[in-house]
């Protein structure tokens, strides 16, 4: 396959060439010998790695970047466009536009104001930024299980940040969320689609009705989940939430978790373009080129990757953003892996289950009398697995969020060790078996 994906980019780089046949090809100066020997040592020590591109990793959100990603991104280096300004960017600042307005109209949006960038802890820090400017003072809110980025984005702001709390589900409590929206100080509400713990999904169409009632932006934190938005088999509640994305104000996605790319590829969109003008800035040297929207003019920030851009660009070419695709069946792929591992677990009377997931994200443990010991064999169960090169992730949980199911437990401790899996490659679907048996074979030694 590799050998396959390299006749391709050579025919790629001869059409590329073909732009430039005027000017010489400065590549062919350079000596091959210093770059072989480099490149051989940066392979050895890149084999120190997870196979975080096999089903057997099963652990944090890594998923290899698609075939097309690669090579497109590969070609773009050999011009490395930088998506600030156009005269750094031309071509890949236009498949910058479109891709962002394939992912806002997979949304629901025709209008938007948008961009990439180098992830989601950007996206969400200019959503926020814009938050800010637009309830100045005010208090921004994310859930307990939100990803930490908001509480740290907002220290860097000097914006006022608080937690809600979750319910069993690892839902943004509503009763907790309402108390504090009554103090008049809220500006911001972060709903997070898809927890990175849980893969938990907030329940957005009740905070859309709370705000109806109180004065607050709404920011949709879909770093995670937002592809979902094509899935065909979720759940009732998570297939309304999803529904309702295009009645908030601003929405994070990040391509490079289940859109298929490299890192880093982020993306920011607001329903409103007007938010716009909170960026306005000059530039002496910068944006001369051309009397058309520079990316650089709608970003904080300044060099951009036009890489990521083209890579995303020929993705989505390949697999389009559409119910009942290719990509979309490869999502219920993988919600169809977490289903089926979590009845195999629910079936079997020496482990337990937290919620059933969502998304693809699943959380469990093995049986034992208290916490501290189930958080111990979870432990020795991680390492264990991993040493026979299959590879699971941990959580501590806290210990007052758990279901009745674990009542009768003694409560030694206030967070619990469980493991935990990310079954994001369709691939999972046909190793869940396996991987299932390997992990009670592990637990059967208590």
């Amino acid at each position: 396959m590799i050998d396959k994906d390299l006749q391709i980019l050579q025919l790629a780089i001869s059409k590329l060439r073909e732009g430039f046949s005027s000017f010489p090809d400065s590549l062919t100066d350079q000596n091959a010998e210093p770059i072989e020997a480099a490149l051989l040592k940066v392979a050895t020590r890149l084999q120190d790695n997870y196979p975080y591109f096999q089903p057997q990793y099963a652990g944090q959100m890594l998923k290899p970047p698609q075939a097309v990603a690669r090579l497109a991104y590969m070609l773009a280096l050999y011009i490395n466009p930088n998506n600030h300004a156009l005269d750094g960017g031309r071509a890949s600042s236009e498949m910058e536009k479109e891709v962002v307005a394939g992912i806002a109209s997979m949304f629901g949006w025709n209008e938007h104001l948008g961009h990439l960038t180098s992830g989601g802890t950007m996206a969400n820090l200019e959503a926020l930024w814009v938050a800010g400017k637009l309830h100045p003072g005010k208090i921004t809110l994310a859930s307990e299980f939100a990803h930490y980025t908001h509480e740290r984005i907002s220290a860097v702001l000097g914006q006022a940040f608080k937690k809600v709390e979750c319910d069993e589900n690892g839902h943004m409590d509503l009763q907790k969320l309402e108390s504090l929206l009554q103090s008049g100080q809220i500006g911001t509400v972060v709903v997070t689609m898809g927890t990175t713990g849980l893969g938990a999904v907030d329940p957005l169409v009740a905070i859309l009705a709370l705000q109806q009632k109180y004065d607050f932006r709404i920011h949709v934190d879909a770093a995670y989940g937002g592809y979902f938005m094509l899935a065909d088999q979720l759940s009732a509640y998570a297939r309304t939430q999803f529904d309702a994305i295009h009645r908030a104000d601003s929405i994070v996605i990040d391509p490079h978790k289940h859109g298929l790319q490299p890192y880093g590829c982020g993306c920011i969109i607001f329903k409103d373009p007007e938010v716009g003008r909170f960026y306005k800035h000059d530039s002496p040297y910068t944006y001369f080129s051309s009397a058309e929207l520079h990316l650089g003019e709608i970003s904080l920030e300044c060099s951009r990757a036009g890489a990521s851009a083209v890579g995303l660009w020929a993705t989505m070419e390949v697999f389009p953003l559409e119910r009942r695709g290719e990509f979309a069946d490869s999502l219920d792929l993988c919600l169809a892996a977490a289903a089926k591992l979590y009845n195999l677990i629910r079936a079997e009377d020496q482990f337990l289950t937290l919620v059933q997931p969502e998304l693809d994200i699943l959380v469990w443990a093995p049986k034992g009398d208290c916490m501290s010991v189930i958080s111990q064999r979870s432990k020795d169960i991680f390492q264990q697995a991993a040493q026979k090169n299959v590879h699971l992730a941990l959580i501590n949980y806290p210990v007052q969020l758990l279901g009745k199911h674990w009542d009768g437990i003694s409560r030694d401790q206030d967070y619990v060790t469980c493991l935990r899996s990310c079954l994001m490659k369709p691939e999972h679907l046909d190793y869940v078996d396996e991987l299932w048996m390997l992990v009670k074979s592990l637990n059967s030694q208590y």
